[in-house]
């Protein structure tokens, strides 16, 4: 019976050419994109006009840009790739850099026999003027100063009487910058925007699509004036950061800018997306006690340097500013402060609220199970004109000395702006401060003896370590024994500390754990609608529910005064606000740390190393802007070895100048067969090919071997060690348009230390979504078989059989599949891959030993965990 594919209209002849035609073309593990309906604002609709701000029709083509192919100041494309990998990616020192052109230019002087001969540049210092005469990205940075300006006696403190340096860059050119960025063309929302996938069920995924633009740009069209702007959301992030601690603790804090504009994946995945906007003063007190006094005065000084810094956009927010857009037309912009991105203590500095207070409601500090009141800055000021400091400190949680930032600019409330945290709140602070932290009291507090309880948490920690290896996860060879925990190690614990406590300790601790990860990972999709904000109410509510066994048992008797756990209420009302926090999480600001300070620190002298930092970050910007402008100009096609050979030598093509070398071994079939043990290989291949040769047709199990292609037991296979797997994973870290690389592994001497063949998840119905869509199968051999003048990729697996769901996880359980004493195994075509799978050992109450080697995980138990939480993708997908 034919069958209809609903995603590209096509019909196919049979259920096999439909599932071949699933894997073939279809074959990423996620569902078609809804159908979905957008409802633009009708009156801030970012009409094009002219660089005057005079209205265009709308079929107007952009103003033309130069797209002459041209280097300056760079005297060729070689010239610039040099100075973008020496400077960039090498980071080589001067000194370093002018040995290396010596040598450069004795080689050239040799070869030309010409004593005036040069390498590309002739000095370091000549590289240098060449990235600042870039004319790109020339965002130059400037400092202000600022001191205290009271009564002064002779008690006043020190750190009262010192002058604090701000450096900073022009906001407004800033924001100028970012929006003409052709490579945010197509990834750029103009209008905010309602979209629904169906009655009543509305999709929130990146700023504009919030109920916040719309309702801003709702009260700004009432204006007349603003009719036809475009709104464009000032987006924040500041983060104190330690570069050293050994030398002198050196301590940075940096503030960013990125535009609520542009798509979250691009926030995430382009470096220019999110720029580094200033450094604030850091006060210092010295020996001097940390009095209320001292507190007010650096939280007045840290309002005051964001006011001051963020007055370039003041103007804008009144009167619309002509911008450059991705899409090279002009639009007159509106500006309006948008989400803030901060970890709870920035949070605390920022919204003016007393510690363990909550800056977004107005639940009190000793009761937040629930959220209370919204806070709101008008009522807020109307407190802070009725009542004392005192009452305002002790009743409503109000640090009456601090005037947010915010209050400088028109419209901005900060109560609203502050953004859901994943890292710091949810996977730093409630996961792995909280959660796993209790586990381990638990342990201790009911173990018969410290020994008992010791045994127990080594065996957490040997699971641990007994997880098999997967594509981008972190090991953890000691368990928990770290001295100083990062981000990744606790978002790497999170991936695999399920399956490590089942068995150990109370169920209801283990659902409770389930429950919050299940919160978390669903927190972070890239795209939300009404049914999955509905699920992570209804896992909000079920962990509350289960947490309370930690107070049950003793380990949290005073109950759950926390603001971080507080915070996670307040997580879907801020999501149908501000769109997914997967696109505004301080691990964006994190991850900007390391460029923007920690290695610009690295490259400085480390005496007064600020004015070397933003030099660095000068030039690295234009070096970004550059790159962007020549690759606008379709300069940059192809590596720069076989560009400049097809400009020398027309005669070649590009296949021919293209390095064919790869890492494939050939071997007979029955040589590979003997080393599987699977004397019928050669029958397992020819059934392969008469499903590729034939995929429309009817295959049947009981067919004779006659009808399949004859495949020799002495024909040479190939034989590779990885697969590359590209998907569309926009929850994860990913490129543009969200899709992602992902690396399977069948080595068998992995680092010449171990085999690896990795598991996956194979395509077998594709009319289903979730596990029924897969079964679970581990790749033995990668092979590449030749038949006819044809090459077909394939993987020989072995299968895992799939068992129901595990009551205590929530995780599919999967069984080695066996054929008597043999496991059962086939050959696939790659394409049916859909993308790795991470198995997790059921252990559950039984004990590893200590020496396990981790290598053996997959072939040594019985059951094993199909691991959701191994990734967002796999939670996605599987969930």
């Amino acid at each position: 019976m034919a069958r209809y594919c609903n995603i590209c209209r096509r019909i196919l002849a049979t259920q096999r050419g439909y599932n071949e035609h699933m894997n073939e073309v279809h074959r990423y593990p996620k569902p078609p994109p809804p159908l979905t309906h957008k409802i633009k604002h009708p009156t801030l609709d970012a009409r094009r006009c002219d660089i005057n701000g005079d209205y265009l029709p709308p079929d107007v083509p952009p103003p033309p840009r130069d797209n002459a192919p041209d280097w300056w100041p760079f005297a060729s494309r070689p010239h610039f790739e040099f100075a973008d990998w020496n400077f960039k990616k090498v980071q080589t020192s001067r000194g370093d850099l002018n040995e290396l052109l010596k040598n450069l230019t004795a080689q050239k002087v040799m070869e030309t026999g010409n004593v005036h001969a040069s390498a590309m540049y002739d000095s370091a210092h000549d590289m240098l003027a060449t990235i600042d005469a870039i004319p790109y990205g020339d965002l130059e940075w400037f400092t202000f100063e600022i001191r205290y300006t009271g009564p002064i006696t002779p008690h006043t403190p020190a750190w009262k009487l010192k002058t604090y340096t701000v450096h900073t860059r022009n906001a407004l050119r800033v924001a100028e910058s970012i929006t003409s960025n052709p490579d945010f063309d197509g990834r750029w929302d103009y209008v905010p925007y309602e979209e629904y996938s169906a009655p009543g069920c509305r999709r929130f995924s990146n700023v504009m699509s919030g109920t916040w633009a719309f309702k801003k740009a709702t009260t700004l069209g009432a204006n007349p004036e603003y009719e036809g702007a475009m709104l464009t959301p000032i987006i924040i992030g500041s983060d104190k950061t330690t570069v050293s601690v050994a030398t002198g603790h050196q301590e940075f804090h940096p503030v960013y800018m990125s535009l609520g504009n542009m798509h979250n994946e691009m926030r995430r995945a382009h470096g220019d997306a999110v720029v580094p906007l200033a450094f604030l003063a850091i006060p210092k007190r010295g020996r001097a006690p940390s009095t209320d006094d001292y507190r007010a005065f650096v939280k007045e000084l840290y309002h005051t340097s964001l006011a001051q810094i963020l007055s370039p956009l003041r103007p804008g927010m009144i009167t619309p500013h002509v911008m450059q857009c991705p899409d090279g037309h002009y639009r007159r912009a509106i500006f309006e402060m948008g989400p803030v991105i901060a970890d709870y203590p920035e949070q605390v500095y920022l919204s003016g609220v007393v510690q363990g207070w909550c800056p977004k409601c107005r639940a009190f500090a000793d009761d937040l199970r629930s959220a209370g009141p919204p806070r709101f800055c008008a009522h807020t000021e109307a407190l802070v004109d009725t009542f004392d400091p005192g009452i305002l400190w002790d009743v409503f949680g109000i640090n009456a000395d601090v005037e947010p930032f915010t209050s400088h600019f028109p419209r901005a409330d900060i109560h609203e702006l502050l953004t859901p945290d994943l890292l710091h709140q949810l996977i730093k602070g409630v996961f792995k401060d909280h959660l796993v932290d209790w586990v381990t009291e638990y342990i201790k507090l009911t173990a018969p003896s410290e020994r008992a309880a010791a045994e127990i948490l080594d065996q957490i920690d040997i699971r641990l370590a007994s997880a098999p290896p997967f594509p981008g996860m972190r090991r953890f060879p000691t368990g928990r024994n770290f001295s100083q925990w990062t981000g990744d190690d606790s978002k790497g614990l999170m991936k695999i500390y399920l399956g490590a406590i089942a068995g150990l300790i109370p169920a209801r601790m283990v659902q409770c754990i389930a429950a919050l990860l299940d919160f978390a990972y669903l927190a972070r999709r890239s795209e939300h609608d009404t049914f999955s904000l509905q699920a992570m109410e209804e896992a909000l509510a079920y962990f509350h529910e289960l947490r309370e066994i930690f107070v049950e048992t003793g380990v949290r008797p005073e109950g759950f005064k926390l603001p971080r756990q507080h915070a996670l209420v307040h997580y879907v009302r801020s999501i149908e606000m501000f769109g997914s926090p997967n696109g505004l999480c301080s691990s964006i600001t994190e991850s900007k740390h390391i460029e923007a300070v920690k290695e610009t620190w690295r490259r400085s002298s480390r005496y007064q190393p600020i004015g070397q930092m933003l030099e660095c970050l000068s030039r690295l910007g234009k070096m970004a802007a550059a790159r962007t402008e020549f690759g606008r100009r379709g300069m940059l096609h192809g590596d720069v070895l076989t560009a400049i050979r097809l400009d020398t030598y027309t005669a070649l093509s590009a296949n021919e100048l293209t390095d064919k070398a790869g890492g494939v071994a050939f071997v007979r079939l029955n040589d590979l067969a003997d080393d599987l043990d699977r004397p019928q290989l050669h029958l397992d291949i020819s059934r392969f090919l008469h499903g590729r040769l034939f995929p429309d047709g009817d295959y049947e199990a009981d067919m004779e071997m006659e009808d399949f292609p004859h495949v020799s037991t002495r024909a040479k296979v190939g034989i590779h060690q990885s697969a590359t797997i590209v998907y569309h994973a926009p929850s994860e870290r990913s490129g543009p348009h969200g899709m992602r690389r992902e690396i399977i592994r069948c080595n068998p001497k992995w680092y010449n230390a171990y085999a690896r063949y990795d598991t996956v998840f194979v395509t077998v119905d594709p009319t289903q979504w979730g596990m029924p869509r897969f079964r679970v199968a581990r790749i033995r051999r990668l092979l590449s078989v030749q038949h006819d003048v044809f090459q077909y990729l394939a993987a020989y697996v072995e299968w895992f059989a799939t068992q129901d769901r595990d009551p205590l996880t929530g995780m599919w359980v999967v069984r080695p599949d066996m054929d008597g004493d043999a496991r059962v195994s086939s050959v696939i075509p790659l394409s049916s891959i859909a993308r790795a799978c991470h198995l997790l050992p059921a252990v559950r109450d039984m004990y590893i030993p200590a020496d396990f080697p981790f290598a053996d995980a997959l072939d040594a138990f019985d059951e094993y965990y199909v691991n959701c939480y191994v990734d967002y993708h796999a939670h996605e997908t599987i969930v």
